[in-house]
């Protein structure tokens, strides 16, 4: 431009038209320079005069009751130089809610306006959210962040939470513990503890007292009942803010009762050096439990067994048990069976038994003489056992020979007082010679008696039948013998040869046995005759 202006001057032009171009020229860049200054500010005016801010940029509800509301207060601000107006206000979370404002809103520079945002958890546990707000403000779309916990009502949790004693016996005292934690994110106090109900108490801790977030104390809740019958009651403790209520349950109960069936045991008379076994049976017949820790026997002879101590009797429960009375002397006997106890009363179970003298047993006569018996048969002889003084009962009998044998009697027999058994002994010799034996008997007896035993086994006779006969005809090589069983036949050769004479014994009877013999003639070209007669041959026994 400057270029310009001087060639102007060297031209020389008229002033008028100078000053014309110059003003026209300089209004020019100066309408110019306007419109470019007013664009930069109406740009810089319009950005500073739509910014929307909202204060807290978050919210933090911390822990809040599940079933309430929690409400906070978030400020929204048109920190620009012209009017806002906001359309709308969202949340992604149900939990959190929004009001206070009536939409569309206009916002003027430099203003505020509250909005409220409550927090109403449904369930125990964090969640977080986020609340957006639409206006025309430069930055049109303004978020901030929510969050929140949702708690328990109760700010200290009971385990348990319900406290049952069950049957307590009168005179005694139950005790349960009880756990107090705080379930809260925050310190809780407990500022005091209170029972109700006649019986119930509680002890271990002492008051004010604080928890941390998550601590646990454990305090002891007792019943004592002070009647029979079932009591309620409650436990209060309370905590910052709340209350936490325990309810309180138990049974006065009458303590157990032993009792004995029978209430006595009498085992009559028995022999010492024998025993006697009678059952007997203890049943609680109260309403609580009975424990019974020891079972002590007194009076000589006396035992018990099938008892394994302690052991719990339940209400209406039994247990059986043996008593067992085993004298040592011929003497009166009395004892008695004492049952410890936590059962009301005190049990006794009265023993009585009389020892007796043993009885005597004989057994006759004390020897046995067989004499000579053929081997393989068998002689028998008489014996008796007898009982004196008192009956005798014989458990078994035994012999030291398997040549002898007792017959005629079964163990175990009782042989009373006075009586006898007879008893029967057998002698079967396997072999020849002389043989012995010793019987011998167990008892209850006071003395065991024996009885001795012999006999010679004698060898059976050999017996044979002798055949002989006459044959007239010349040209005989020898003879064929036959025997049968029966009359007639079928017969069956018996000789190994030709047997050259006419006779024959046969030495292979078996005594007791009868045979028939048939004999043939066979000659020299080996053709042999017909049978001749029969012959009868009866062997003796033995």
């Amino acid at each position: 431009m400057g270029r310009q202006s001087s060639k102007l001057d060297d031209m020389r032009l008229p002033q008028s038209f100078i000053r014309s171009l110059s003003v026209r020229t300089i209004h020019f860049l100066t309408i110019g320079s306007l419109i470019l200054l007013l664009g930069m500010a109406s740009v810089s005016a319009s950005a500073a005069s739509k910014q929307l801010a909202c204060t807290p940029t978050y919210l933090r509800f911390g822990g809040t009751v599940v079933g309430q509301t929690e409400t906070l207060l978030v400020n929204l601000t048109n920190n620009g130089q012209t009017s806002v107006t906001i359309s709308g206000v969202t949340v992604n979370n149900s939990k959190f809610t929004t009001s206070y404002l009536s939409l569309p809103l206009v916002l003027p520079a430099g203003q505020s306006v509250g909005l409220s945002v409550s927090f109403s958890p449904t369930a125990i546990g964090w969640t977080e959210g986020t609340v957006d707000i639409s206006s025309n403000a430069s930055n049109a779309a303004l978020q901030f962040e929510v969050r929140g916990t949702g708690v328990s009502s109760e700010a200290v949790a009971a385990s348990p939470s319900i406290v049952s004693f069950g049957q307590v016996p009168l005179g005694t005292v139950s005790t349960v513990p009880v756990v107090l934690t705080n379930i809260r994110s925050r310190n809780v106090t407990l500022s005091a503890l209170q029972t109700t109900g006649a019986g119930f108490s509680m002890s271990g801790l002492t008051f004010p007292l604080t928890l941390g977030a998550g601590q646990s104390v454990t305090l002891s809740v007792a019943f004592s009942p002070q009647s029979a019958g079932t009591v309620g009651g409650n436990l209060f403790i309370s905590n910052t803010g709340a209350a936490l209520v325990i309810p309180l349950t138990g049974t006065g109960a009458t303590a157990g009762q032993l009792t004995a069936n029978p209430a006595s045991l009498a085992f009559g008379s028995v022999q010492t050096g024998a025993s006697m076994t009678l059952t007997d049976s203890l049943t609680n017949t109260g309403r609580t439990s009975v424990t019974i820790s020891q079972a002590t026997v007194t009076g000589t002879g006396f035992s018990i067994s099938g008892l394994s101590l302690p052991l719990v009797l339940n209400p209406g429960a039994s247990v059986t048990f043996s008593a067992v009375f085993a004298p040592q002397s011929a003497v009166n006997a009395t004892g008695g069976i004492t049952v410890a106890s936590n059962a009301s009363n005190t049990l006794t179970v009265s023993l009585s038994g009389t020892g007796t003298a043993q009885g005597q047993l004989t057994l006759a006569p004390t020897a046995l003489n067989f004499g000579n018996a053929t081997v393989g048969t068998n002689v028998s002889q008489t014996s008796s056992l007898s009982a004196g003084g008192a009956s005798v009962t014989v458990a078994s009998a035994s012999l030291s020979s398997a040549e002898f044998s007792l017959t005629g009697v079964s163990f175990p027999v009782t042989i009373a007082a006075g009586q006898s058994t007879p008893v029967t002994v057998t002698f079967s010799p396997q072999s020849s010679g002389t043989a012995s034996a010793v019987l011998s008997v167990a008892s209850n007896a006071s003395n065991a008696p024996a009885q001795t035993l012999s006999g010679v086994g004698v060898a059976p006779a050999q017996h044979s039948v002798s055949l002989s006969w006459t044959d007239t005809n010349s040209g005989i090589a020898g003879y064929n013998i036959y025997r049968g069983n029966v009359s007639g036949g079928p017969y069956a050769q018996i000789n190994s040869a030709l047997d050259t004479t006419p006779a024959y014994s046969d030495t292979s009877v078996v005594a007791g046995q009868t045979y028939y013999y048939v004999a043939t003639a066979v000659d020299g070209s080996g053709v042999e005759s017909a049978h001749s007669n029969e012959a009868e041959g009866v062997i003796p026994t033995p």
